[in-house]
């Protein structure tokens, strides 16, 4: 009876989950799991366990972007090859991003890490250790690649600034400028 329970909730939150779009989607992985997550923080990807075994040891800011298959790992299992010479060992540890930072897709997070203020985690990068804020990190393990500053300095030379352009239009916004970077295009109404 017990496990016919537990799957009727887990139905009732697989159900439940595909109503969130991915800035609402931070207000049901609060009520659900009991994850400390900020306001205007967006969460791409459903998943129900997204923030793994342990989600109250984890602690997000404000203004954060957690993009797809992010894994969050707040214990060590590995200690489980000592249990029959320590009977009951576990090894947890807290994950705390702080506010303005992006998690790149499928990035790890391992136990006992703080990613500081206005930090960027790379796609695939495995964090083993705190992110000093201002920085861009990536690789395995994450190393540091630049600060911030850098970061916003190559994507203001290599990027595109596109503004009043609605979904639909954008397609041909990046055509136009992929083909000629240096021209102007002003989408028609």
């Amino acid at each position: 009876m017990k496990k016919i329970f537990s799957l009727l909730i887990r139905l009732k939150q697989f159900i439940a989950i595909r109503t969130y779009d991915e800035y609402s989607i931070a207000d049901f992985y609060r009520q659900e799991f009991g994850v400390t997550i900020g306001s205007n923080c967006r969460i791409m990807g459903k998943r129900l366990n997204q923030f793994g075994s342990e989600p109250y040891l984890i602690s997000i800011g404000n203004n954060v972007t957690i993009t797809e298959d992010v894994k969050f790992i707040t214990h060590d299992g590995g200690v489980g090859i000592f249990r029959k010479e320590i009977p009951g060992l576990n090894v947890f540890g807290k994950i705390v991003i702080k506010d303005n930072c992006f998690i790149g897709v499928n990035s790890v997070l391992l136990p006992n890490i703080v990613i500081g203020p206005n930090a960027v985690v790379g796609a695939g990068a495995v964090v083993t250790k705190d992110v000093p804020e201002n920085t861009v990190v990536a690789g395995v393990p994450a190393k540091r690649l630049m600060s911030i500053e850098e970061y916003k300095d190559k994507a203001l030379q290599k990027g595109l600034i596109i503004l009043n352009v609605n979904i639909d239009n954008q397609d041909k916004v990046l055509k136009h400028t992929h083909t000629d970077r240096s021209s102007n295009f002003t989408p028609s109404p």
